[in-house]
């Protein structure tokens, strides 16, 4: 585990480019009185490999900001890169690549397909892309055994603890070995105890993939187990 630090933006020293480069991000929703400003002139850097917690009140704009990089949502002003592709000009043949690709996601509900067993809700993304079924038979197996469920393979969601179908949410996200994992609030929905372990699972496959990752949190564990720590409030980075 590396010590943590806290910072508002810049990477970890290194040769390598940033993975992720957000520049100047506004982004609002309504108008007027009604405005709400969610990100106000954010710039970040993530280095390839770097865990980055990001925390914040709620309303401080961490969906907003993860939103935006992940492409489910495009800022009014600014310039996002993610792995060498500028998101925030990409169109939506872009934008789905992108996130077959590059970006995987991890949220609070689970979004598990109730009538498929853990390995099928796994090999979901796989089957998207027409992966041959032995090679992604093996994959789905690793990715189970990597989350602690080889033995719950043929279980559906509903015979999963909720820190069990975190696991395979998880596992599913990793199917398609991307660059990048945002996880947002991975842990709202479980207990303090299931919510540690997932979090540590989470530090654990970001090494074990060679992945970078971005995770929100208000889990004092999370923060402990990232390389770095970023603070936003009403929208802006601000040192912890």
């Amino acid at each position: 585990m590396t010590a943590t630090t806290t910072a508002a933006a810049g990477t970890t020293p290194g040769a390598q480019a940033p993975l992720v480069r957000v520049e100047h991000v506004d982004r609002t929703f309504g108008s007027g009185h009604a405005a709400v400003h969610a990100l106000r002139d954010v710039s970040l850097e993530v280095a390839p490999g770097e865990l980055v917690a990001l925390v914040g009140r709620s309303g401080s704009g961490k969906t907003t900001l993860l939103n935006t990089i992940g492409g489910l949502d495009r800022p009014d002003a600014g310039r996002i890169e993610v792995a060498g592709r500028e998101v925030s000009s990409l169109d939506e043949r872009g934008l789905v690549s992108l996130r077959r690709d590059v970006v995987a996601f991890v949220f609070q509900t689970f979004g598990l397909v109730p009538v498929l067993t853990a390995a099928e809700n796994v090999g979901v993304p796989l089957r998207m892309r027409r992966t041959p079924v032995d090679e992604r038979e093996a994959r789905v197996q690793l990715l189970l055994d990597l989350v602690g469920l080889g033995p719950h393979a043929k279980q559906r969601p509903g015979q999963l603890s909720g820190g069990q179908q975190q696991r395979v949410a998880i596992a599913r996200a990793l199917a398609n070995s991307p660059r990048l994992l945002i996880a947002d609030e991975p842990t709202g929905q479980l207990d303090s105890e299931t919510g540690r372990a997932v979090m540590a699972l989470i530090r654990a496959v970001v090494e074990a993939e060679g992945m970078t990752a971005i995770v929100s949190t208000h889990d004092p564990v999370m923060v402990a187990l990232a390389d770095r720590v970023v603070h936003l409030a009403d929208g802006r980075l601000v040192d912890g």
